[in-house]
């Protein structure tokens, strides 16, 4: 089974393609606050997936890290108004401190192509 890796660099790549699974590298996202950085967190999965023919109903799992519990309900306003309800995938949140201070969350990504 081949092994595909996109937009490699020295330390990662932001997706690999191992048969038909896909796996994104940790994205965040830009903006003031943790509504801002979540959608455009998820509109950037929502491209690397397209890069790679899969799409956000065949995410198998999702792990997301936010910097503030505190801040769990806004993000998941974002996340259910983004899932597909019918495919929703396994996923675990938890609180960590993040690459930067500016970033409140942080999302790695598991999906079927």
């Amino acid at each position: 089974m081949t092994i595909e890796r996109f937009d490699k660099g020295t330390r990662m790549s932001k997706i690999v393609v191992h048969g038909d699974t896909v796996y994104l590298s940790g994205q965040v996202g830009q903006g003031d606050n943790i509504t801002e950085q979540t959608e455009s967190m998820l509109a950037r999965v929502d491209e690397l997936l397209a890069r790679v023919g899969s799409s956000k109903s065949k995410i198998l799992s999702a792990t997301i890290w936010i910097a503030n519990m505190d801040l769990f309900g806004e993000m998941n306003a974002v996340w259910d108004n983004w899932i597909d309800p019918e495919n929703p995938p396994t996923r675990a949140c938890g609180e960590a401190r993040l690459a930067r201070d500016a970033l409140l969350v942080e999302v790695i990504i598991r999906a079927a192509k």
